[in-house]
């Protein structure tokens, strides 16, 4: 879920209010986000 739909959801009264209190709970973030910029970088080098 898009962090803005889950903050509107649950009634907070901004962005930095629900990614303080929720993103620490979310494992693997700093590992996807990694692996993504891997690809993208693969793919711009190799094409």
């Amino acid at each position: 879920m898009h962090p803005k739909v889950a903050s509107e959801q649950l009634g907070h009264a901004s962005l930095g209010i629900t990614l303080d209190t929720y993103s620490h709970v979310m494992p693997g973030m700093q590992e996807k986000a990694a692996e993504s910029i891997d690809a993208g970088l693969r793919k711009a080098l190799v094409g």
